[in-house]
């Protein structure tokens, strides 16, 4: 049978038909149509699949009773290889739509991009990296928020902070986690060898306070005066702010703003997100080790891509995609591409491994 006409399907059609009734029923209150708006929002692709995959089973159905009419047989045979093909892909992009959802796949993100082995070099590099998200950014329309920033000697960041804000930002940017290598001789290399160095991303789903409760009596708060790079003072107050979450050992530290206020405000906020993301990672691994069924751990000690100047090319070693786009991806410009591919073989392993689950709870193969 069919997913089309599962009793999964089944009740998603009834549940959105139940809304549609009622939305257009009237009387509700603020809230509740608000609510009711957002769950026919998010059935609304699933039933769209649902009734298109339906009418293209029918349509199958129907070529292949004419298969026995003498004078329509030929027609069918010719038109039955795109119809059969077209209930393959929508079989398939209904099943991913039934995946189970990421909870903070819709949610902005906080975005930390830090230099790692390789000194000025690696430091440089990160800015590259950061500069190649913030047009990725641009591009989708999505705003970009510095939160903190350290720069380094040559204009590069030791470290760098930023919030970005878009509908979808999680879901796109969260396979970017990780250690990103670079290879490309050094402005300050005079033999024009070429060097190796690193930078660190980590990728965290931004949270409100409603999705994290910090209390107060569980934070250290240190004010200080901000320094810039060098070791200058940039400021002759007590603004930067440092703020240590006592039962974890998490510390963020904020000085880019003049006012001790915002620093806090914006230290209180990438600690909000290190904590939901904690959270969320140890609800994953209760959830049979899930991230580990994703593509890598997203883990900072995990090399996941390499940019290679001499040769023009960029590699995902997590599903061993080269592209020779350098020039394009650090411009953030091809970056969907590698993109595209991370979560399509994320949805893959899912996939089968619902399938797996599915022949395991019913003893037979998956769609039989």
């Amino acid at each position: 049978m069919s997913i089309a006409h599962s009793e999964k399907i089944d009740r998603i059609l009834a549940r959105f038909e139940e809304i549609e009734a009622a939305m257009a029923a009237g009387g509700l209150s603020g809230e509740a149509f608000a609510r009711l708006s957002r769950e026919h929002a998010e059935l609304q692709p699933v039933v769209e699949t649902a009734r298109a995959l339906r009418a293209a089973l029918q349509e199958v159905a129907d070529l292949e009773e004419l298969l026995d009419d003498p004078e329509m047989a030929d027609m069918a045979r010719e038109e039955l290889p795109a119809a059969r093909e077209r209930v393959a892909e929508l079989e398939q992009a209904l099943k991913i739509q039934l995946l189970p959802k990421d909870a903070a796949d819709e949610k902005g993100v906080i975005l930390e991009v830090r230099a790692g082995t390789g000194g000025e070099e690696a430091a440089l590099f990160a800015a590259d990296l950061f500069r190649m998200y913030q047009r990725y950014a641009a591009a989708r329309g999505w705003q970009v928020e510095v939160m903190s920033a350290s720069e380094s000697e040559r204009g590069g960041y030791k470290e760098i902070v930023a919030a970005i804000r878009g509908r979808g930002a999680f879901a796109r940017l969260k396979f970017e986690s990780g250690v990103h290598r670079v290879q490309r001789v050094p402005e300050t290399e005079a033999q024009g060898r070429i060097h190796t160095s690193a930078a660190t991303v980590a990728v965290l789903p931004e949270a409100e306070e409603v999705d994290i409760h910090i209390d107060e009596k569980d934070l250290r708060i240190d004010v200080f005066r901000a320094s810039g790079a060098g070791g200058q003072h940039v400021n002759t107050t007590d603004s930067a702010v440092r703020i240590t979450h006592l039962p974890t050992g998490i510390v963020v530290t904020c000085q880019d703003e003049r006012s001790q206020h915002k620093n806090r405000a914006k230290a209180m906020k990438i600690l909000r997100a290190r904590l939901y993301e904690q959270e969320r990672r140890r609800q994953m691994e209760e959830r049979a080790s899930q991230r580990r069924g994703q593509i890598g751990s997203g883990d900072r000690s995990e090399r996941i891509r390499t940019y290679n100047f001499p040769q023009g090319r960029v590699t995902d070693h997590r599903i061993n995609l080269t592209l020779y786009k350098l020039h394009e991806v650090l411009e953030g410009e091809a970056l969907d591409e590698i993109i595209d591919a991370l979560i399509a073989e994320d949805q893959a392993r899912r996939l089968a491994a619902a399938a797996e689950e599915e022949e395991a709870n019913t003893g037979a193969p998956a769609g039989a």
